[in-house]
């Protein structure tokens, strides 16, 4: 698709009611100093590319946009990914048995997206990247926004792939609305409310990268357990137990969809894939109609394909109402309670709405 034909707003915006709506409709007039007038300086914004924005979606609002590449190391080279044909070449790597690793950014390579931003004439900018327990690319963020000739609200998304991207997503549009940093603050703390469920043919990358214990590893080779794992606070944690790679592609789509069901037709879905597209489309397939808008399918970002390996399924779930966070399937259900008043910090209350009914999953 011509990226000059995609909305300039995520598509569960495109509404006109909604405090977005709402809003742009004002400030878009030039007496208020909208994009028609000389006054409108929207807010920056700047995230990495473990958030898997589309790249179409990503250029066509790049003017107040910046995608800082992560890079990932194959035995003593480094790619980046973005510049490099990384998916190539990770494939490969990962074939061949050859180390595999990834790093943060530099804080200089932020600093230098925050200086590009500065000079477009944003006068402050609101960074948001994926969590901070599975990267230092926070830190890195904080160093760099110490430099920066603009003032920077780095925020710790506590999630990664598009359950990161989607805030991102919704932050940019609001942005460019004319929203105020606190309101854009308010948005991004509202990330970890974004699930990602996803399933790996074999832990051993997980495992060599430090994102899960070696005794899970081992044990889930040994009782070929295909666990369908989640992000929660920041952490990886194992959302279900599943005994075969044809059940567990059936409990993506059954998660997915009872969540979708939960957040109504507002629920924004994609699935991420490496290597095996063909899978990823058949879970398109039966995600189709889960909500109003349609469900994307876009490749895991190669510094998150380095720990997951070839094979990966993930599905991401944003928008609309907001279920309580994914936690193991047998775990006990917590209570309601009301939501809490959001505090300006960084990540966010992931909120304590009940959470979705999923049906168990049958032994195999």
């Amino acid at each position: 698709m011509d990226p000059d034909q995609l909305p300039v707003r995520p598509p569960w915006q495109t509404r006109t009611g909604g405090w977005v709506g709402k809003l742009r409709q004002r400030l878009d007039r030039p007496e208020h100093g909208g994009p028609g007038g000389r006054g409108f300086i929207p807010v920056g914004v700047v995230t990495d590319s473990a958030a898997a924005l589309p790249a179409d979606w990503a250029k066509a609002h790049g003017r107040y946009l910046r995608v800082v590449p992560m890079p990932v190391m194959i035995d003593h080279q480094i790619y980046s990914e973005g510049t490099d044909d990384v998916p190539h070449e990770l494939a490969l790597g990962l074939a061949m048995g050859k180390s595999v690793r990834t790093s943060r950014p530099a804080p200089g390579q932020l600093l230098r997206a925050y200086r590009e931003l500065a000079d477009a004439g944003v006068k402050r900018i609101i960074s948001i990247h994926l969590s901070g327990s599975l990267s230092g690319t926070v830190d890195a963020a904080r160093l760099g926004a110490a430099q920066s000739p603009v003032p920077v609200t780095v925020i710790d998304s506590l999630t990664v792939a598009l359950a990161e991207g989607f805030a991102v997503m919704e932050a940019v549009t609001a942005a460019a609305a004319g929203a105020s940093l606190g309101e854009l603050v308010e948005i991004a703390g509202r990330a970890p409310e974004n699930h990602v469920f996803f399933a790996v043919p074999s832990l051993e990358q997980l495992r060599r990268g430090g994102r899960i214990g070696a005794m899970a590893s081992v044990l889930g080779t040994l009782l070929n357990v295909k666990p369908i794992l989640s992000v929660c606070d920041g952490h990886i944690i194992a959302h279900e137990k599943v005994r075969s790679q044809s059940r567990t592609v059936a409990r993506l789509v059954a998660i997915a969809r009872a969540e979708a069901a939960v957040r109504g037709p507002e629920a924004r879905l994609a699935v991420h894939y490496f290597g095996n597209e063909a899978a990823a489309e058949e879970v398109v397939h039966e995600l189709a109609g889960a909500s109003r808008f349609e469900v994307l399918a876009v490749p895991v970002p190669a510094v998150l394909g380095a720990h997951t390996g070839a094979g990966v399924l993930a599905v991401a779930i944003g928008g609309g109402s907001t279920p309580q966070p994914p936690g193991p399937a047998d775990a006990k259900p917590r209570q309601s309670a009301p939501r809490r008043e959001h505090r300006p910090r960084q990540g966010g209350d992931p909120g304590t709405a009940p959470r979705p009914e999923v049906p168990a999953a049958t032994p195999e």
